[in-house]
């Protein structure tokens, strides 16, 4: 009977052939083989294929995050040690002042103590000099007062004849 019903089929597809579209058995076989071949290639191919997508995209997502957490460390760490560089700047200025203002303290020292020494020694040589002065006007007047004596007997004896 089954064998009927196909032959009976056969007859009528070559019966109605010659139309626009011959419509007969050929039609489900093919949309029964369209759908076996979507179903294998979406289990040997699509499916693995968008596990490893599904994967790849995990994989990007992590290591971004990772990357902007690590982008985020380093600017901290970045800021941190821009400020430790700003204090550093800033004692290490202070500290140059500070050696400055030593500096010149110990130069205003150094010269008033020069100069207080130039100042006695001033005062020391000027002591000397008077003392030299002194002697050198007493030594004169001893050799006045016997030139003077000198021309005075000279005169005398020279007067007294």
């Amino acid at each position: 009977m089954v064998d009927s019903v196909w032959l009976l089929a056969v007859e009528a597809a070559e019966e109605a052939s010659g139309g626009l579209f011959d419509l007969d058995a050929t039609l489900p076989l093919m949309a029964i083989q369209f759908v076996v071949l979507a179903v294998v290639l979406n289990t040997l191919f699509y499916k693995p294929l968008g596990q490893a997508l599904d994967e790849r995209d995990g994989y990007i997502r992590t290591n971004k995050v990772d990357a902007a957490e690590r982008l985020a460390k380093a600017e901290q760490m970045a800021k941190t040690y821009q400020q430790e560089l700003a204090e550093a700047r800033r004692q290490a200025q202070a500290v140059i002042a500070e050696a400055q203002e030593a500096a010149q303290k110990l130069a205003a020292q150094s010269l008033a103590t020069a100069q207080q020494e130039a100042q006695a020694l001033r005062e020391q040589a000027q002591r000397d000099l008077d003392e030299q002065k002194r002697l050198a006007m007493a030594s004169l007047e001893q050799q006045v007062d016997g030139l003077s004596r000198q021309i005075l007997d000279k005169l005398l004896s020279s007067a007294a004849p």
